[in-house]
C-alpha cells in the first residue's frame, strides 16, 4: 500500500529497538537478516584467507568471495574483472583520481565536478589537480537546485579530462542527469566517474547502458556491511592505470630489481581483503535483487512528499532546500529560521527519532544554499507514514521548546 511496505520485520535492529524511527539512511542503511546471517555463516563455517590456502576451508572461502564478485558484476552488467573491491566509495574515488590521474592527466587539463558533491568527490580531485597541474571546475545549480545543463555544456570542452559527479545528491536527494552529462563528456573524449553511493540504494544500475567509465558505491549505504565498497571500471582503462597500493595478491612476481603486476582485478586489491564484508555485500545485492526498486523509489518519494506537505502546512519558519519531483529519492533537507539543526536533531533523538544534522560533508553546497548546516530526513523501505507523523510531532515539540 502507498507509503508503507511490510519489510521492517526483515531488519533485526527494529526488534531490538521497537520504538526507533530511523530517518538517516543516506548516512548508512540498516541491515537485513540475510546480510547479518551471511557474515555469521562465513565466520562460523568458512573463516580462512582467500586466494592463498591449498586446503578445503580456504577454497570454500575463496569460492564464496568470488561468487559475491560475480553476483555484483551481474547486477551492474559488468565483467567480473571490472569489479574492484575497496573500503568504500571514498577509496574508490581516490583510486580513480590517483591512478587515473597518473595515467591520463596532463598539465592544463580540466577536471569537472559539481557544486553538489560530497567532500569525498571533491578533495581527491583537488589533491590530484595540484599534483598534475590541472584545474578543477564546477557545474552550478539552477534556480530549482538541479544541475544547470546549459552550464555543463559550456564547461565541457577539449581541455576536460575527467567529469566526476554523484548519481544522487546525498544532501538534496536529487537524481542528477548523468546520462546527458556522460554523453557530453564522451563527445570531447573526457572520462566519467560516477559516485553511486546514493544511487545504488534507490536505482537499478546498468553500467553498460550508462556508458560511464567508472562507477563506485558503498556497501553500508545499500543494506550491506561497513568498510566495503565497489569500483567498476572499464577494463581497457584499468589495464593501463598503475596500481593503487603495493602488497600481496596484486603482484605477479617480485624480485630485488622490481615487480610486475597481477591481472585484473587483483592488480588493485593489495593485501588481505575484507572477506566477510565482500560476502555480506554479496548478500545485500541478493536482497536488492529480491525487491522492486521502482516501487521502493515510489514509496520513499511518497513519504518525502508527505513530510514536505506537512511542513509547508504547519511550519512557516522551515525552509525546504529542494522541491520534490520525479528526479528525487524522497530526501527532505531543510533549515529552521530559529532552531539550529543540531538542536532539532537532539529533540528528535529524545523522541526516538534519528535524523542527520550538519553540513553533510558538503560544505560547498551549504554555501550555495546560503546556510552553514541543515537537518536531513532520508527515508528508506523500512519507514512508513507513521514515522513521518512522529517526526512532525517532534518538530512541533522543538518549536514549543525553543519558540515558546
Amino acid at each position: 500500500m502507498r507509503g508503507q511496505l511490510p519489510v521492517k520485520a526483515l531488519f533485526p535492529i527494529f526488534s531490538a529497538h521497537p520504538e526507533l524511527v530511523y530517518l538517516d539512511s543516506n548516512a548508512t542503511s540498516q541491515k537485513p537478516e540475510i546480510v547479518i546471517e551471511a557474515i555469521n555463516r562465513y565466520y562460523r563455517t568458512q573463516n580462512a584467507n582467500v586466494h592463498r590456502g591449498i586446503y578445503q576451508l580456504s577454497e570454500d572461502a575463496t569460492r564464496a568471495f568470488e561468487e559475491a564478485r560475480i553476483n555484483i558484476a551481474n547486477y551492474l552488467n559488468a565483467e567480473t574483472r571490472e569489479i574492484i573491491f575497496t573500503r568504500g566509495t571514498t577509496e574508490a574515488v581516490n583510486l580513480v583520481a590517483q591512478c587515473g590521474g597518473a595515467a591520463f592527466l596532463r598539465p592544463g587539463d580540466e577536471i569537472l565536478l559539481t557544486v553538489a558533491e560530497h567532500h569525498s568527490n571533491i578533495v581527491p580531485w583537488q589533491i590530484v589537480a595540484e599534483r598534475h597541474g590541472a584545474k578543477v571546475k564546477f557545474i552550478p545549480l539552477n534556480s530549482d537546485r538541479r544541475l544547470d545543463l546549459d552550464a555543463a555544456r559550456s564547461l565541457i570542452n577539449e581541455k576536460t579530462r575527467f567529469v566526476s559527479l554523484g548519481h544522487v545528491s546525498n544532501v538534496l536527494g536529487v537524481i542528477h542527469p548523468i546520462r546527458e552529462i556522460i554523453q557530453m563528456a564522451r563527445g570531447v573524449g573526457a572520462l566519467t566517474m560516477i559516485d553511486g553511493a546514493q544511487g545504488v540504494p534507490h536505482l537499478r544500475i546498468d553500467v553498460k547502458e550508462l556508458d560511464c567509465d567508472f562507477y563506485a558505491f558503498s556497501g553500508h549505504k545499500c543494506f550491506g556491511p561497513t568498510g566495503i565498497g565497489v569500483l567498476y571500471g572499464k577494463k581497457a582503462l584499468l589495464q593501463v592505470m598503475p596500481p593503487y597500493q603495493g602488497g600481496g595478491d596484486m603482484i605477479e612476481r617480485v624480485t630485488l630489481e622490481g615487480s610486475t603486476w597481477n591481472e585484473l582485478p587483483s592488480k588493485f586489491e593489495a593485501g588481505t581483503p575484507h572477506m566477510e564484508g565482500v560476502i555480506g555485500l554479496g548478500a545485500a545485492i541478493e536482497f536488492l535483487k529480491s525487491i522492486d526498486l521502482e516501487k521502493i523509489l515510489e514509496h520513499d518519494q511518497a513519504l518525502g512528499r508527505q513530510l514536505v506537505h506537512a511542513m509547508k502546512e504547519e511550519f512557516p519558519k522551515v525552509k525546504i532546500m529542494v522541491e520534490p519531483g520525479p528526479d528525487w529519492v524522497g530526501t527532505v533537507t531543510f533549515a529552521h529560521e530559529s532552531i539550529h539543526p543540531h538542536d532539532l536533531a537532539a529533540v528528535c533523538d529524545g523522541e526516538g527519532i534519528a535524523i542527520r544534522a550538519g553540513h553533510h560533508c558538503a560544505q560547498p553546497l551549504m554555501e550555495v544554499l546560503g546556510v552553514t548546516a541543515t537537518a536531513r530526513v532520508s527515508p528508506s523501505l523500512y519507514n512508513d507514514a507513521d514515522d513521518m507523523n512522529r517526526f512532525i510531532k517532534a518538530l512541533r515539540k522543538a518549536e514549543q521548546l525553543f519558540l515558546g
